[in-house]
């Protein structure tokens, strides 16, 4: 069986290895590459780093859409993807025998969509999940072949968390897979009344409002970290906040740092306090905030205002 991989990032690295492991991957689409850091380097993809590892050709169309025949001439009998970042055509999707599977990060109808983790990080779920579906047109619309939740745990960030699906992805994709190759699987359609989306992140929405519940901002912070990071303003500049934890404080104010701990800026918010654990201040590396204290005089903080 004929098996072609379409994923980019980090996270469907487990998906992918899995299937190298097990079958017979004779293709690997992926984003191109893009250049990253100061320096603006050209950088592979992570999916793209193990199709060079292991011999398997890797293509990484511009648009999938208007350059999908390069796939087809793969002649795949299975197609599954993981986080590959383009609407696939119907052109791939009638294709192979045994269908396009996804693997995607929440547990569908609920999370459609481009951040089912951060989304479901920041809004306070207790639990996540991966879901095996058939691929059809729509965002995420197929029908359903299997699902398995995790919890997420309180100390759980947008990384601690994709790492667990990752590999959950793997381990379900592979249970699920003779199901689908012989034809016996249950899948389900979704239920429509239950369907949620979970958007990319835009640029506004990873800064901080400290007139939000210290849960919430919580929430935010936990649910960028440590790839994105929630910010705020201080003295004009963008700091970004990696780590933090609720405090047991309450003032008047919002949006003011009232308090140094040894290991924390307790900062209000509206219905208590925020303490900032790890930093990135504008123009300098990312740091616990015992670090960037032993370098300022902490006295200045007390009072300011944040934007």
């Amino acid at each position: 069986m004929r098996v072609v991989f379409m994923g980019t990032p980090e996270f469907a690295c487990n998906v992918l290895s899995g299937l190298i492991e097990n079958y017979d991957v004779v293709g690997i689409v992926s984003q191109p590459d893009k250049e990253v850091g100061r320096k603006r380097i050209l950088t592979h993809t992570p999916v793209k780093e193990i199709g060079i590892n292991n011999n398997i050709q890797v293509i990484q169309p511009i648009s999938i859409r208007k350059e999908y025949e390069s796939v087809l001439e793969l002649k795949p009998d299975l197609i599954v993807t993981c986080a590959y970042g383009q609407i696939i055509p119907e052109e791939i999707l009638d294709y192979p025998k045994y269908g396009c599977i996804n693997v995607h990060a929440s547990l569908l109808p609920k999370y459609r969509g481009g951040a089912p983790i951060h989304r479901s990080i920041i809004n306070g779920d207790s639990e996540t999940g991966i879901t095996i579906m058939y691929m059809d047109k729509g965002m995420d619309t197929g029908n359903i072949i299997s699902q398995e939740s995790i919890k997420i745990e309180e100390d759980d960030n947008l990384e601690t968390v994709s790492n667990k699906l990752s590999v959950l992805g793997r381990d379900l994709l592979l249970k699920t897979l003779p199901s689908i190759i012989d034809g016996t699987n249950d899948s389900i359609k979704q239920d429509e009344s239950l369907v949620t989306y979970a958007y990319n992140i835009k640029s506004e929405e990873e800064k901080i409002d400290f007139n939000n519940s210290a849960r919430d901002i919580f929430n935010l912070i936990r649910g960028l970290s440590p790839m994105i990071g929630a910010y705020f303003i201080m003295d004009g500049n963008r700091t970004k906040v990696f780590k933090s934890r609720i405090g047991d404080n309450k003032y008047d104010n919002i949006g003011v740092i009232n308090k140094i701990y040894k290991n924390g800026i307790g900062i209000s918010c509206k219905d208590g306090e925020i303490i900032i654990e790890e930093i990135q201040p504008f123009g300098k590396k990312k740091m616990d905030v015992s670090s960037y204290l032993n370098g300022i005089n902490k006295e200045e903080l007390i009072g300011k205002e944040l934007e």
